[in-house]
C-alpha cells in the first residue's frame, strides 16, 4: 500500500531526534501519560456518581476530539480517505476498550478489573507476534512476565472468576493492545495530529450514541463534573493519545504497552496523596516490580561466560 503524501512536518526532524535521545524523551513522555491516567481514577471517582459513566466518556471524547481538531483543520482538510479510515479504526478500538470497561466494571471486583485491564502488556507483544510476525526477544517476554507479575500483586487480584464481568475486561484488554499495535502501524503513514482527531472524535459519537441508547445520557452539572471532564478531555484524551502516538514513532509497541501498564502504579499513588487510599504491602511490591522489569527491559541480558 502506497505511503500517505501528507505525514506530518513535526516528525521530519533531525535524525538526531529519532535516536536514542529521542527515545528516550518519547518515552518519558509516555510515563507522563501514564501518570495522567492513573489520576484519572481520583479525578472521575466522584464525578461519575453525578453523571453516568457512558455520558461521561462520550463527554470527554467529544471534547477531546474538538480540541485536537481545532489546531489540525489544515490536517483534517489534507487527510485522505485512508487516513481517515485509520482514524475510524482507531477510534472503534478506543470506544470498544472504554465500554467494554465501563460495562464490566459493574459485574466484576475492582481488583480483577485492573488486573486483566492491565494484561494488555501481554497481549501487545502476543498479538503482534501472531499479527504483524514482530520479533521479540526472549529478555523481553521475562520483563513482560514479571511486569503480568508486578500487576497481579499490585491488584490484589482473587476471589474467583467473574464470566461477565472478567469476559468483557478480557475484551478490553486486547482493544487496548490492537490499539497499541494499529497506532504503531498508522502514524508511521499519517499525520499524527488530524488522525487523533478523529479517532477521538469517533470514540465520543460511538459512546453518545450508546450512552442514549441506554438511557444515560444527561447533561453535565455541577463543578465537580466539568473539572473531571475537562481534566480528562485535555490531559488523559487530547495531550495522552498525541503523545503516546508522537512515542510510538520512536519506540515498539511492547515497550509502550509496558511503560503504559504503570498506570496502576500512579493511580495508587495518586490515591495516596489525594483521597487517602492506601496501598497493601503486596500492592507496593507489586509496584516495584513493574518500575524494576520497565528498567530491565533497556538493559541487554548477561552473556554466559566463555568456555575456558
Amino acid at each position: 500500500m502506497a505511503e500517505d503524501s501528507a505525514v506530518a512536518p513535526v516528525f521530519t526532524g533531525p535524525a538526531a531526534a529519532r535516536g536514542p535521545r529521542g527515545r528516550w524523551i518519547a518515552e518519558l513522555g509516555l510515563v507522563g501519560v501514564a501518570a495522567a491516567w492513573g489520576l484519572t481514577f481520583t479525578v472521575i471517582q466522584d464525578a461519575v456518581v453525578v453523571l453516568a459513566p457512558l455520558a461521561f466518556v462520550a463527554y470527554r471524547f467529544l471534547v477531546a476530539g474538538l480540541l485536537m481538531a481545532a489546531p489540525f483543520a489544515a490536517g483534517l482538510r489534507r487527510l485522505s480517505g485512508q487516513g481517515w479510515l485509520a482514524g475510524v479504526v482507531l477510534g472503534l478500538l478506543l470506544v470498544s476498550g472504554y465500554v467494554t470497561q465501563t460495562i464490566g466494571l459493574t459485574h466484576t471486583t475492582a481488583s480483577s478489573a485492573g488486573f486483566i485491564t492491565g494484561l494488555y502488556v501481554v497481549f501487545t507483544p502476543l498479538l503482534g507476534w501472531v499479527l504483524l510476525r514482530q520479533a521479540l526477544r526472549p529478555w523481553a517476554w521475562a520483563c513482560v512476565a514479571a511486569a503480568t507479575v508486578g500487576l497481579l500483586l499490585l491488584s490484589g487480584f482473587g476471589g474467583g472468576w467473574h464470566p461477565l464481568g472478567d469476559g468483557l475486561m478480557l475484551v478490553c484488554s486486547v482493544s487496548f493492545a490492537l490499539h497499541i499495535l494499529y497506532t504503531d502501524r498508522v502514524v508511521r503513514r499519517f499525520e499524527v495530529g488530524p488522525l487523533v482527531a478523529v479517532s477521538l472524535t469517533v470514540c465520543g459519537l460511538v459512546a453518545l450514541v450508546l450512552a442514549a441508547l441506554t438511557g444515560d445520557l444527561s447533561v453535565p452539572s455541577g463543578g465537580q463534573v466539568w473539572v473531571a471532564l475537562l481534566f480528562t478531555a485535555v490531559f488523559a484524551s487530547s495531550l495522552a493519545y498525541f503523545m503516546q502516538s508522537f512515542a510510538q514513532l520512536r519506540t515498539s509497541p511492547a515497550r509502550t504497552s509496558l511503560i503504559l501498564a504503570t498506570e496502576p502504579v500512579f493511580a495508587g499513588v495518586f490515591g495516596f496523596w489525594l483521597a487517602g487510599d492506601r496501598l497493601s504491602t503486596l500492592g507496593w511490591v507489586g509496584a516495584g516490580v513493574m518500575a524494576l522489569a520497565i528498567i530491565a527491559m533497556e538493559a541487554k541480558p548477561p552473556r554466559p561466560a566463555s568456555p575456558t
